[in-house]
């Protein structure tokens, strides 16, 4: 009892001074007369509880100036604990300490004076306990609400001041599904958005005329150019996620007959992750129009090779190198080894990784493949389990004009890293090979055929023969393999470094014309990341020596692919923006193949996966062929590289009238 009043004593002195200036202010006086009435209230709702079922009520209880005795006794002792002194629209948890701390002290100081006055007769103990519960409940609800107006109040205010900068635009919503919930839900949430949904758009008929959280559905997409204008739209979002190639290009053609700008979600795949927001928002890419289908992996079966796992993976700052990275991460590898000869690529993969998918084993490797000496330490040292060969030039023409350059870069690379595989006892060795290396008419695909060709001789057979450790008298050194090796052969990948869709986007930035090789060249495409998700999948179902082929759909001509991005840009193709023909290229052909005569294609488990059984080659043939071929790289003999080409791969039609940068002395 001592210690309270000693500091009462001391709170009391302390607060004199700050008395003079609250008694100034009108909001002191407001809390003061609001707290008054709270503590009356709180000390009858004490006596309602305590005597609700017993007649025992005393008239010394209730008398009123008893209750204002304990309004001063309280008072005085919230004072003392500074709840007057502070701004209570900042109410934080150190006030409400000191409410509790302040209805404690009141309770004893009340207990002590009507003690002192009274005897405490004809008064119940439990009531002031009760009293102290419900007073400090009401004080510290008080001064909560205080702070939930003034916080409500700031809210409005900024509100109104942010749409005075900001001019919100009438969104029009095409589809009316779980996307479109996701969007206006966030748009209801969120007041500083620039936009304002007036109205959906479905195919579904028995939607319209309902609503999704106020906004109505007011017809069908058909409709859409008569909606748009009826409801005001000033912009437009697909919100429809699962929509097939054919249904976007439907919908973007209806979307271009209004005028209006218009713009899109992400796939089913974000949807389902719950990643659908506004800031998801993007323009349509031909991707869109692509429309493949979502890929289906056997995550399981993936898992058991690439989890807890050593895995490297050469070109890994390319197109699909990097995205293999990236797929790779979510089955946990051990360790990441990231093998790339461009320095900008490598660091940039190895920042994403490292900073946005917060992935910190990781091992960045600069040097080329066919650095034997780099190539043998990193097996040594790191032993992966798992290799994904997705380093090579791609560029036709460059790799046309520089052949010795594909023989160092594809051929010889891929055979260390084959060697280096089998002595170092790889799991499984995965080849990213071409569509380009079917019938080749140029030098990457030719360089492509033979990597694929030297992947089925090494696992021809229990024992490799390693060529290029000559130790025996036959000039080769034989070796138990124990690698599971395989190729995967696909088409072009929208978005890669070689895809012609950043050229013809520069182009139409450029307002043309855009350079198209010939009416008739047609592509087979997937996106990168379908690519890297099936290269993953047939690395799992590989026995040995396979080459599996992705099903990459339909072919497309270049000339409407041209011609759709031209419309995407708002513009009319052959009005506003013409095309030119340039013809084709060194080492380009019009069709692309998917397979040779003589490949048997079989159906796998897996319905975007087919897998070719290849033709047995004479492998003494072909090590010959490629010393030879290394002899003519040495020199930068162009036609020579192409002439054993052809004789290793019948089928190669090569482009002799290209003699390379570099011409050959005889």
């Amino acid at each position: 009892m001592g210690y309270y009043l000693s500091l009462l004593k001391e709170n009391l002195s302390s607060s004199l001074f700050h008395l003079k200036v609250r008694l100034r202010h009108i909001n002191f006086w407001l809390l003061l007369f609001s707290d008054a009435l709270l503590i009356i209230l709180a000390y009858n709702i004490a006596l309602y509880i305590r005597f609700i079922d017993s007649p025992q009520l005393s008239s010394s209880q209730v008398d009123l100036h008893k209750q204002l005795l304990i309004v001063v006794i309280k008072i005085i002792s919230f004072y003392s604990f500074g709840m007057y002194r502070g701004m209570w629209r900042y109410t934080s948890y150190s006030d409400i300490l000191n409410i509790l701390k302040g209805t404690c002290l009141a309770s004893i100081a009340t207990v002590t004076v009507f003690t002192f006055l009274y005897h405490f007769q004809g008064f119940s103990r439990s009531v002031f306990i009760i009293d102290a519960m419900v007073t400090f409940l009401l004080i510290s609800g008080n001064r909560a609400s205080i702070r939930f107006w003034f916080q409500k109040t700031e809210q409005r205010r900024s509100l109104q001041r942010h749409q005075q900068r900001v001019k919100k635009k009438n969104l029009l919503l095409i589809g009316a599904g779980s996307a479109a919930e996701k969007i206006l839900r966030e748009l209801k949430e969120n007041h500083i958005i620039p936009y304002r949904p007036v109205g959906l758009v479905d195919d579904d008929p028995q939607k319209t005329a309902g609503r999704v959280h106020g906004i109505p559905v007011v017809g069908l997409i058909e409709n859409l150019p008569e909606h748009a204008l009826r409801m005001e739209a000033e912009e437009l979002l697909i919100t429809i996620a699962s929509a097939t190639g054919s249904q976007m290009q439907r919908i973007v053609d209806i979307c271009q007959l209004t005028k209006l700008p218009y713009k899109v979600l992400p796939g089913i795949g974000q949807l389902i992750n719950g990643d659908v927001s506004l800031k998801s928002i993007r323009n349509i890419s031909y991707a869109d129009l692509l429309g493949r289908e979502e890929v289906c992996l056997d995550t399981h079966l993936i898992g058991d090779y690439l989890e807890n796992k050593v895995i490297l993976i050469t070109g890994a700052g390319g197109s699909i190198g990097s995205e293999l990275c990236r797929q790779v991460l979510a089955f946990a590898p051990q360790l990441l080894l990231l093998f790339d000869a461009g320095e900008e690529n490598l660091y940039s993969i190895q920042m994403q990784l490292s900073n946005e998918y917060n992935f910190q084993s990781l091992v960045p490797i600069l040097g080329k493949v066919q650095n034997k000496k780099l190539l043998n330490k990193v097996f040594q040292q790191y032993k992966p389990a798992v290799v994904f060969h997705a380093a090579a030039y791609k560029h036709v023409p460059l790799v046309e004009n520089n052949p010795w350059e594909a023989v160092e870069n594809n051929v010889l690379a891929a055979q260390y890293l084959i060697e280096a595989s089998i002595i170092n006892r790889v799991q499984r060795f995965v080849l990213v090979s071409t569509d380009k290396a079917v019938r080749p008419t140029n030098v990457m695909g030719a360089s492509k055929r033979l990597t694929e060709m030297l992947m089925q001789a090494y696992s021809a057979s229990a024992n490799c023969p390693l060529y290029k450790e000559s130790k025996t008298k036959n000039n080769e050194t034989m070796l138990h393999c124990h690698t599971v090796f395989m190729a995967v052969r696909f088409g072009n990948v929208l978005g890669s470094s070689g895809s012609v869709i950043p050229l013809f986007t520069q182009q139409i930035e450029r307002g043309g014309p855009v350079s198209v090789t010939h009416p008739e060249i047609n592509r087979y495409f997937m996106s990168i990341e379908e690519a890297a998700q099936l290269i993953l999948q047939a690395g799992a179902m590989g026995e040995g020596g396979e080459i599996f082929l992705l099903k990459m759909g339909k072919p497309i001509k270049i000339v409407d692919m041209a011609r759709q991005l031209i419309r995407l840009s708002g513009r009319i193709p052959d009005v506003e923006i013409d095309i030119k023909y340039t013809g084709l290229r060194e080492g380009e052909k019009l069709y692309e193949e998917l397979i040779t005569d003589g490949e048997g294609i079989v159906e796998t488990g897996h319905e975007k996966i087919m897998v070719l059984r290849g033709i047995q080659k004479d492998n003494d043939h072909l090590f010959k062929g490629i010393n030879l071929l290394l002899e003519k790289a040495g020199i930068q003999d162009s036609k020579g590289i192409k002439e054993i080409m052809q004789e290793i791969i019948p089928e190669y039609q090569p482009d002799y009238k290209t003699i390379g940068t570099l011409s050959t002395t005889n």
